[in-house]
């Protein structure tokens, strides 16, 4: 039987028997998921088959060169979309990569593996790409390795209840999660299946859907106050967000109004916008960052990951940028 104990207690202290019993939980967690965020549930589910299955085959079909190619990388920043919190600019932020950019770069980072670090590094190279989309990545091409970045995940590790998504705060994330990997695998004593990091991650994950949407999966009370159609309660990255004005081919890969819409990038409206800026507090995103109380999140949220695996720079945000955030958190 799942086990009943909040998500924080259950990252902590629960068996190889319970995490078990949790991962089984998946499929149904995903479906919650997306009956919760979209009316066509059915695309989510198609997406996340596609990321979970489908395309760590593809990866390692390609053996010592293994690499992504322009499509999957597009594929994959929808899977995260529609999973989490969804930002328009990254939509076609990503299309803007040429083919040859995104295997060069994931070909290199996946030949740095072990080192997650140097894989990190690489991958920021890519447009779009910051701290939870390469962990996705990662995550795709070696998920014995890297877990991925997801926000409901991070909020059970208390020590990173206010993460700043650096990569110094992701390689901290992956050492709690390998941690638990290292428990359970002792636990069992090579007897049972072998965790890997992305396994006690989506394990992680299902436990904190379920106790939000349907807790009885988990012998706990019904909720009567689940969220609807929220997403994830926390918004992630991303960096390398230079807005551009085409997608390669003289045309915008998507139609987005940035003075209307309530859905932005963290890093386009306080850098990027145009109206005249009012002087806002700094946000320090670099790897010595100090972690965020979760209380003051919704109001520095949208600056939190500004360019988080490359150089950190600090700009002024504009006054219709920190209405949006106000607005829209």
């Amino acid at each position: 039987m799942a086990t009943a104990k909040d998500t924080s207690t259950f990252f902590l202290e629960a068996d190889a028997k319970d995490f078990d019993s949790v991962l089984k939980l998946y499929p149904q967690a995903i479906k919650l998921k997306a009956e919760q965020k979209t009316k066509k549930p059915e695309e989510l589910i198609k997406l996340d088959n596609w990321y979970q299955n489908e395309l760590p085959k593809k990866i390692k079909s390609r053996g010592k060169d293994a690499h992504m190619i322009h499509e999957e990388l597009v594929q994959l920043m929808k899977w995260k979309q529609a999973r989490g919190r969804f930002y328009p600019q990254l939509s076609y932020l990503i299309k803007v990569n040429t083919p040859r950019a995104v295997m060069q770069e994931t070909k290199k980072a996946f030949r740095k593996l072990p080192n997650i670090e140097s894989a990190m590094t690489a991958l920021s190279n890519l447009k779009g790409v910051g701290t939870a989309t390469a962990s996705a990545l990662l995550a795709a091409a070696s998920p014995e390795i890297a877990p991925f970045m997801a926000d409901e995940c991070l909020q059970a590790i208390p020590e990173m209840e206010g993460s700043d998504y650096t990569a110094k705060e992701y390689l901290n994330f992956v050492t709690h999660i390998r941690t638990v990997c290292d428990r359970l695998n002792k636990e069992q004593n090579g007897c049972g299946k072998k965790w890997s990091p992305h396994m006690v991650e989506l394990a992680l994950w299902t436990h904190n859907i379920v106790s939000d949407l349907r807790p009885e999966l988990l012998g706990k009370e019904p909720n009567s106050n689940a969220p609807t159609n929220g997403g994830s309660p926390l918004p992630s990255d991303e960096s390398n967000l230079e807005p551009p004005s085409t997608n390669g081919n003289g045309k915008l890969a998507d139609s987005v109004n940035e003075d209307t819409t309530t859905s932005c990038t963290e890093d386009s409206m306080d850098a990027k916008a145009a109206s005249p800026a009012t002087p806002a507090s700094p946000s320090d995103n670099s790897d010595s960052a100090v972690s965020t109380p979760s209380a003051k999140r919704p109001l520095e949220e949208a600056s939190s990951e500004e360019n988080s695996l490359g150089d950190s720079t600090d700009a002024p945000a504009p006054p219709v940028a920190k209405k949006l955030r106000e607005a829209t958190h």
